[in-house]
């Protein structure tokens, strides 16, 4: 578990790097008429890992039960997980490194974009010194708006993401885990995952990517909450109805729902926007502050869920947990965080069709051009590792 931790950690600072340089550096190449969709076909590309890794824990899975079959837990406790399932879990985590190994050439080939080259490179003492009294005037609640919707995002979709497998398990989509081997219990899982992101999840990607120049980043992240909230409270508040067998596929389908408008929402528009709406001397460290407020919700709805969703009865609770205010009232919670979300919003400009001067501020200054800092000798546009 440590060594887990370890290399976990590592992956989050990776990634927390990545997250606001992908964002920033598309917004600053894209043009204003087409800006949003490149940005979001950025992040739509997760869905794509989502793919690539729901289709990998599939196949490995099935060969491994087809290799070692194993009787069910409660038939036999000790027999359920053979000892080549530990190598079943390292195989899905290797997988899951290619495609990042194979990024590694060309983002050390990435050049600076020009923005960033004429507004910061070229002074950067003024530009350590602009997080100041200025910024906080202008784009203070635009900061507090960015981090706070990501923030409450997170804890509604990661905590329905980690937690999809105890939810189908309560309305009996998927089996009772003592009634399968581990192995088993990866190949029904999976399945349902990626299930839920081959019909909801990743289509809400490509939709952002389709009609977020069109309409607008304020209204699809504004629906996306709006609709969050409402399927939240439709699964919710009649939970018993959703538990009958003949209720099932209903709950699926509205569950399905939340993630379509997750990604057709403030899961694409949260990533967006933060790279849009800040000067190039600090718009990849506002972006970094969103995204490291989304991660710390992410972390409470993790763990706040894994609580919260407890069987009220001591008895009913799973081992070492204690007794929580069960799934019901934990969805009801995680509709109230998508209502604060729709509130939030409200903090968060509109910045389709604008350039990122406008929306800066930096129209006011009168930077030296791109083409005249590219024409200086020594001038250097590509990245190095450092």
């Amino acid at each position: 578990m440590s060594t887990l931790c370890f290399f976990r950690f590592w992956l989050g600072f990776g990634i927390g790097g990545d997250y606001p340089l992908s964002a920033t550096i598309m917004s600053e190449y894209a043009n204003k008429k087409t800006r949003g969709a490149f940005i979001a076909a950025v992040f739509a590309c997760k869905g794509l890992g989502f793919w690539q890794e729901g289709y990998s824990q599939l196949f490995s899975s099935v060969a491994f039960k087809a290799k070692f079959d194993a009787p069910a837990y409660e038939v036999n406790a000790l027999a359920s997980t053979v000892p080549q399932a530990d190598y079943l879990w390292r195989i899905i985590v290797m997988v899951g490194a290619i495609p990042a190994a194979m990024t590694y050439y060309w983002r050390m080939k990435m050049p600076e974009t020009a923005r960033y080259t004429a507004l910061v490179a070229k002074n950067a003492k003024q530009a350590a010194s602009d997080m100041s009294k200025e910024f906080m005037r202008r784009h203070g609640l635009h900061l507090l708006g960015t981090t706070s919707t990501w923030f409450l995002l997170d804890i509604a979709f990661y905590s329905q993401n980690l937690f999809q497998k105890d939810i189908f398990s309560a309305i009996g989509w998927i089996p009772p885990a003592k009634t399968m081997s581990a192995i088993e219990e990866v190949y029904k899982i999976a399945r349902a995952q990626t299930l839920i992101a081959l019909v909801s999840t990743v289509p809400g990607y490509w939709f952002t990517v389709a009609l977020i120049d069109r309409i607008g980043r304020f209204a699809i992240q504004l629906m996306g909450f709006f609709f969050m909230t409402v399927f939240m409270f439709a699964l919710a508040l009649p939970y018993d109805h959703w538990t009958h067998k003949d209720n099932r596929i209903g709950f699926v389908v509205m569950y399905s729902l939340t993630f379509f408008f997750a990604n057709f929402g403030p899961n694409a528009t949260t990533f967006v926007v933060p790279a849009e709406i800040f000067p190039a001397r600090f718009r990849s460290t506002c972006h970094g502050i969103s995204a490291a407020a989304g991660k710390l919700g992410a972390i409470i709805g993790a763990f706040g869920f894994l609580y919260l969703a407890q069987n009220k009865d001591k008895n009913k609770t799973d081992a070492g947990y204690p007794p929580g205010i069960g799934v019901k009232n934990s969805l009801i919670v995680l509709g109230v965080v998508n209502f604060l979300g729709i509130l939030f919003t409200f903090l968060v400009p509109e910045s389709n069709g604008k350039s990122l001067e406008e929306m800066s501020g930096e129209n006011e200054e009168e930077p030296e051009s791109a083409v005249e800092l590219e024409q200086q000798p020594g001038y250097r546009t590509r990245t190095v590792p450092v």
